[in-house]
């Protein structure tokens, strides 16, 4: 099981398409506070529809709480301003992949203290960024594929191709 990390998440709307991805591939979401909305906030719901009950979420009241708690044996961070790329990382089972906010990313004392735990996005010079939600799908999708899609369904219902 994957844990996506979102650090201080400030639009309702991010965080529920995260937790639809989790739900949709197990992982776990930890949310670390403050946050920028209620989780009873309508938007965050609606972003998650019906999924809420699939996702295992733990909210944490700052990041020395969440590393208190989780101890994590292996985590990554991601950054627009990171040297390697998310594609050239060897993921694992229990990894956790941290998010920074949407206005300003991951505080880059802690990136700088774990340099070789930084990872990017490529993406052409002139764009700023990608959303966040994007973002989680695009590293998690990565690092499940890297382990072969553990426990999740590989074929649609319409079975295989005709070629």
């Amino acid at each position: 099981m994957f844990n996506l990390v979102l650090l201080e998440p400030e639009i309702p709307s991010n965080t529920g398409n995260i937790a639809r991805t989790c739900a949709a591939t197990g992982s776990r979401l930890h949310l670390i506070r403050p946050l920028g909305f209620s989780v009873s906030d309508r938007e965050l719901k609606r972003a998650g529809l019906d999924y809420w009950h699939l996702v295992d979420v733990r909210i944490h009241e700052n990041l020395e709480d969440f590393f208190a708690s989780e101890k994590p044996l292996r985590f990554w961070l991601t950054s627009t301003k990171a040297a390697q790329s998310y594609s050239d990382v060897c993921f694992q089972d229990g990894d956790y992949i941290f998010f920074g906010k949407e206005t300003r990313g991951l505080p880059e004392d802690l990136i700088l203290k774990h340099l070789d735990k930084a990872i990017r996005i490529p993406m052409r010079e002139q764009a700023r960024s990608l959303n966040l939600s994007n973002s989680a799908a695009i590293v998690l999708y990565e690092a499940l594929r890297q382990l072969g899609f553990p426990d999740l369904s590989e074929q649609g219902r319409f079975g295989q191709s005709n070629t």
